[in-house]
């Protein structure tokens, strides 16, 4: 056992599953055995490289084109299959922050407000416990070479276990879950839609050389475990966060406490902010779901309680893209707004030019800039984009 969770936990496998999928790095595309490229000169992520400076406005010639590891260095590859090359990109962004701001408000407008809330919750839990796991067990990521790594920004962060695998498998199977009993849907297809869903993203990591085997694994079992035990709560959580006269006190401070009391770390790393992101939008969110319940329409009536889909006409389908490019505007001008505004501030107090990398990277600044941002995000999409619709007739 233990030697089969070595060979998870290296670096080979992913190399491999890379070269399988026609992505070799420059100069390896022969198809030798990666273990063979870790004799190279140079280092990135700990390991030996060759790397080159990419020069600047110089795309890709010959089919060579060029990934960035740690501190700028470029690292040069070559795609023979750009099918897979662009799925697994593609994947990869379903677990970025463009997909979470687009994605769940859509739910929330569109489809239902109590599976939008369920997943919100699930995943704002899911991804704190992959995050803060990430710095207390500080397992690397895979080595380079022999991987080829086609990022660079969460390259800087521990790799196990994978959160976008963790949050793949909450979004997807909450989503299963949450709707199966509100609608009529052959549950089957909705298993495969979760499963080949979560699957992508998974296989992206792999792919794009940001994740073992192991941590991808890792990753998925422990989001299926944390849906295994939240399950049985749901309707209770979901019932206090409605209700309870306390939760938009509770919302706000919980959150702040846990980004505050983030573990820390001998270096920089981004996710201490990525989770103050996720927690703020989560908290705001919560906030406007509470405030939805109690002076707009209460969220346990009859009438919210559907058993199928409606038919969808071309006018439904207007009515919804309406809903989408309208809510998705009014929270990206909150998140610019706010951004501006916020960093504004805390520059002001703390003495600090906005353009200051480093200063804003301080726990005094880095918390309440991400949080109060993401939270007003979160409260926009609950609570303002909805008022809107209504006062253009889009409800």
């Amino acid at each position: 056992m233990s030697r089969l969770l070595g060979t998870l936990r290296s670096s080979q496998p992913v190399a491999r599953f890379q070269r399988c999928c026609g992505l070799f790095p420059a100069g390896e595309e022969g198809g030798g055995d990666p273990a063979e490229g870790a004799g190279e000169s140079g280092a990135c992520n700990g390991a030996t490289a060759q790397r080159r400076p990419v020069a600047a406005g110089r795309g890709p010639r010959n089919g060579v084109r060029s990934g960035r590891g740690q501190q700028g260095c470029a690292q040069k590859y070559i795609v023979k299959n750009y099918f897979y090359y662009y799925l697994f990109k593609f994947s990869a962004a379903l677990g970025e922050e463009i997909f979470y701001i687009t994605f769940l408000p859509f739910i929330y407008w569109n489809i239902d407000h109590s599976v939008s809330r369920r997943m919100i919750i699930i995943w704002s839990i899911v991804m704190y416990i992959g995050q803060v796991s990430k710095d207390i067990l500080k397992w690397p990521r895979p080595l380079s070479p022999p991987v080829v790594k086609l990022e660079m920004r969460t390259d800087a962060e521990y790799g196990m276990p994978s959160t976008h695998a963790m949050a793949a498998t909450a979004i997807s199977f909450s989503f299963l879950i949450a709707t199966t009993n509100q609608y009529k849907y052959p549950f089957e297809l909705g298993l495969v839609a979760a499963f080949v869903f979560s699957t992508l993203v998974c296989l992206s990591r792999l792919y794009t050389g940001m994740h073992t085997v192991l941590d991808v694994i890792g990753g998925a079992l422990i989001s299926a475990v944390l849906l295994v035990l939240l399950y049985p709560a749901w309707d209770t959580i979901d019932h206090l966060l409605l209700t309870s006269p306390f939760c938009p006190l509770l919302s706000i401070v919980v959150p702040l406490v846990l980004c505050y009391n983030y573990p820390k770390l001998d270096y920089y790393s981004p996710t201490r902010g990525d989770t103050t992101t996720i927690l703020g939008a989560g908290a705001g969110a919560t906030v406007g779901f509470w405030l939805n319940n109690q002076y707009a329409t209460p969220a346990y009536t009859s009438e919210n309680f559907q058993l199928g889909f409606p038919l969808i006409t071309s006018k439904m389908l207007v009515v919804v893209l309406a809903r989408f490019v309208v809510g998705i505007f009014i929270v990206l001008l909150t998140r610019r707004l706010m951004k501006s505004v916020v960093l504004g501030m805390l520059g002001y107090q703390y003495k600090f030019p906005i353009s200051d990398l480093e200063a804003r990277r301080r726990l005094e600044v880095e918390v309440p800039y991400k949080f109060i941002t993401y939270s007003s995000v979160g409260f926009s999409a609950t609570v303002l984009v909805p008022l809107l619709h209504g006062l253009l007739g889009l409800m």
